[in-house]
């Protein structure tokens, strides 16, 4: 689906960041990877390469303009254009979920809604300006379910999903008659992910269950009692990226196993 397409992935090294490098391989884009951690994304850039597909890694700040320009154009120098821009970035939940909203210190609850818009504005704004030379492309973010659900204990997370959901929209309305497809997704859980597993730790701390106690009470709010995989993540990923989703714009694509109806 992706053959010759030239994808850029911020957050490469992350779980979803690293799935959707390989689904994008798989189905035959051209990647170059960037990360803050230059080592995680070597990694990753490295096993996609064991299988004959094209990889390249970079360290890249995605909340450094400068950077994220610089790379940007290596990627215009290297390809001639860029297809496909995924923002797979996350941060560090330790102090930001898991505590009651009146105990937050409120640095810590504007951590992650400066952070997320900022990441996202920042990486779709230096690649539309790249896209739209061509009349083409597509530029992907990343949500989950808090965006649209109450949820005790998210801190600002919450807030910072809904404020990226809203960007996607707007990005799409003023972008999309320059050629460039603006789309979200929106999975629910994906407890394999190392992110997931401590966010999971943290709210059963708070709640006083065990890690499993707590799995399963977010599972049973889906209608088939599980939550979303890397790989059935990494699959939509894939699709939204290609010319077969070219009607799908300035929305988020639901995962959440029927938690949410859309």
């Amino acid at each position: 689906m992706l053959k010759d397409k030239v994808a850029v992935i911020y957050g490469a090294g992350g779980a979803v960041g690293e799935a959707v490098a390989h689904a994008f391989a798989r189905e035959g884009a051209r990647l170059f990877l960037t990360g803050r951690n230059r080592a995680s994304v070597d990694a990753v850039a490295k096993e996609i390469a064991s299988v004959g597909e094209s990889a390249q890694a970079a360290q890249v700040d995605a909340l450094d303009e400068e950077a994220i320009d610089g790379h940007l154009q290596s990627v215009i120098d290297r390809a001639g254009r860029i297809d496909i821009s995924f923002n797979a970035v996350g941060i560090p939940n330790t102090t930001l979920q898991g505590v009651p909203i009146v105990e937050l210190a409120p640095d810590q609850f504007s951590l992650p809604i400066a952070t997320y818009t900022k990441s996202y504005f920042l990486t779709a704004r230096q690649a539309a300006r790249r896209m739209t030379e061509k009349k083409s492309g597509v530029i992907m973010t990343v949500t989950s379910t808090p965006s649209r659900i109450g949820i005790p204990m998210m801190g600002g997370v919450g807030p910072a999903m809904a404020a990226v959901e809203a960007l996607t929209r707007n990005l799409s309305a003023e972008l999309v008659p320059q050629g460039i497809r603006v789309v979200g997704l929106r999975p629910h859980g994906m407890p394999e992910s190392g992110t997931i597993k401590e966010v999971f730790g943290l709210h059963a701390k708070a709640w006083g269950i065990s890690w499993d106690q707590f799995h399963e009470l977010i599972a049973s709010r889906t209608h088939g009692r599980r939550l979303t995989a890397l790989a059935e993540m990494a699959n939509v990923a894939a699709f939204m990226a290609s010319d077969q989703a070219s009607a799908m714009t300035g929305t988020v694509v639901n995962m959440s196993l029927g938690t949410l109806d859309d």
